[in-house]
């Protein structure tokens, strides 16, 4: 490669970046989800003249892209709550990606002249799994009970590598021209169990290296970043799900991070991801809108106007099958076991509609859209292969506007609350019991101290504050007539302290008396000291 290509690479990646940060920032200024602004912005971009023809190889987006945002979506996944609602997840990331993939698979191959049910189930692959990026910055900042959040988030870890077992026992098909059911879905739990596996065993070694050997934060970062590209690879190179690899990796990790990581390896790796997630979810969103005039110049036989028609029409009976199928799949386990119906509380139908309008499009569906390869196994072209990825960006492109956009205005509609009342007396509870140790150990192992010296008896009597704040608080969830609350004053005047302090900092850097060194420490406490009172706000 010469130097002036590699040069204009560059330059062209960074453009795409500085381009996906301004996006952002304009996007969070009219309050619109950054996905779909990027899309937007991106198609927009692309029938600028002269802008360079970018053309995105499938191979890049699944090792580059796929692994990281799995595996961030992984690690902040609560195993806890996934487990918990496994069967919701299950019912929308198995049975609704088989059941979307088959009534796709008819529906195209009866509308679309030409167009065979092989290439109807691979159709149906490609644009049955949501995107979980999407539906996560979408409900971002909206009053949506955690549930519902978590079922979604469940939901795309895995709907993500069903749609892609599904996508290559279709492409299979088309390829060798033959399909044997029983084989199918042998193949599908051979690929789907061994990938597990292979990340489980993979997540183990790190997890032993994090563990054994002397690792400093940088090191852990760095380590965090080879695992998903090592899980993904490595089950793919044997044929299984390189996506099951990386989830179930992910989550074992992120369940024991609290043995493998210090604080400082933990916040150095969490800031360190979100920058790259970030970046990383940016550059596709905004490429699936420059993809799509280079898509629209190969459709070949079919007309924009019957291309765009048949997409329409796709795009509407996908939202309407997440419609239809998550209201007897949310209600009819209740309705049939008396087990169900006595451990979960019955979901309400505001909330089941949400989950069944949350159902954007996104990565992997551009992913495995551009990974139908050019030409069959004896060299013809491959058929209808730009109307199929064609048809992809206008079902991502229509889910994420019409679903994405309206979703705000549909929680407010219908009065949707976010279930915040529980988690206030489960952190007060918390606070309570971290307090009450703290107070336990101090008079158990300094007791002279705590009676003599001045400082040991102030933050004694800060613990002791503490435990009354956190039982008044518990109280009053009990008791709603219990004296006026005020917390949220007294951390006002906290943050406000700190804003203060760090007027004096500057004020302490210009006089440049002290070393910048001891300045910058203070600051990074100052830094801490915020971030904890504004999360516990």
């Amino acid at each position: 490669m010469s130097h002036s290509h590699i040069q204009d690479n560059l330059l062209l990646i960074l453009s795409l970046l500085s381009a996906v940060l301004m996006l952002t920032m304009v996007s969070k200024k009219l309050g619109v989800a950054y996905p779909i602004f990027l899309v937007i912005a991106g198609l927009l971009i692309s029938f600028i003249p002269g802008i360079p023809h970018i053309t995105l190889e499938p191979d890049w987006v699944f090792l580059v892209f796929l692994p990281p945002l799995l595996y961030s979506a992984a690690w902040n996944t609560s195993w806890k709550d996934f487990f918990s609602y496994r069967r919701s997840i299950g019912m929308l990331a198995l049975g609704l990606v088989i059941f979307t993939s088959l009534t796709i698979a008819y529906l195209s191959n009866a509308m679309i002249p030409n167009f065979s049910l092989a290439l109807g189930f691979l159709l149906g692959g490609i644009i049955s799994p949501p995107d979980a990026i999407a539906a996560t910055s979408v409900l971002q900042g909206l009053k949506v009970p955690k549930r519902v959040v978590t079922i979604l988030e469940g939901e795309s870890l895995v709907n993500d590598a069903s749609s892609l077992i599904v996508f290559r026992v279709a492409l299979a098909t088309t390829l060798t021209g033959n399909f044997v059911f029983w084989k199918a879905g042998l193949d599908f739990l051979l690929v789907a169990t061994m990938g597990v596996l292979v990340g489980l065993v993979i997540a183990y070694l790190f997890y032993f290296v994090h563990r054994r050997f002397p690792t400093t934060p940088s090191i852990d970062t760095a380590l965090s970043f080879i695992a998903p590209f090592l899980m993904y690879i490595t089950a793919e190179h044997f044929h299984f799900s390189g996506v099951l690899a990386t989830v179930s990796g992910g989550l074992f990790l992120s369940y024991r991070s609290h043995e493998t990581f210090g604080y400082n390896s933990r916040m150095q790796v969490t800031y360190t991801w979100d920058t790259v997630t970030f970046l990383l979810n940016g550059i596709v969103f905004i490429l699936i809108g420059l993809q799509l005039p280079a898509t629209i110049s190969g459709l070949g036989q079919y007309s924009i106007g019957d291309a765009i028609s048949y997409a329409v029409v796709i795009s509407l009976v996908t939202i309407l099958i997440r419609i239809i199928w998550v209201f007897p799949s949310t209600y009819l386990p209740r309705i049939m076991s008396k087990r169900i119906r006595e451990t979960e509380s019955r979901p309400t139908w505001q909330n089941v509609f949400i989950v069944a309008w949350s159902g954007m499009r996104g990565v992997v569906s551009l992913a495995s859209g551009l990974a139908v390869p050019l030409a069959l196994t004896d060299g013809t072209a491959f058929p209808q292969r730009n109307l199929i990825l064609f048809i992809t960006f206008i079902v991502i492109l229509f889910t994420l506007v019409l679903q994405g956009l309206s979703l705000p205005a549909m929680i407010k509609w219908l009065k949707i609350k976010d279930d915040g009342e529980n988690r206030e007396e489960q952190e007060a509870a918390v606070r309570l019991r971290l307090a009450t140790v703290s107070l336990d150990h101090m008079q158990a192992s300094y007791p002279e101290e705590v009676g003599a010296i001045d400082a040991f008896n102030r933050l004694r009597d800060r613990y002791e504050r503490m435990i009354e704040n956190a039982n008044n608080k518990l109280l009053k969830a009990e008791n709603e007539t219990a004296k006026p609350d005020f917390l949220p004053k007294y951390r006002n005047m906290l943050v406000e302290i700190v804003s203060v302090k760090r007027q004096e900092l500057q004020k302490l850097k210009r006089e440049q008396i002290y070393s910048d060194e001891i300045l910058k420490a203070r600051e990074w406490e100052l830094d801490l000291e915020e971030a904890r009172l504004r999360d516990s706000g």
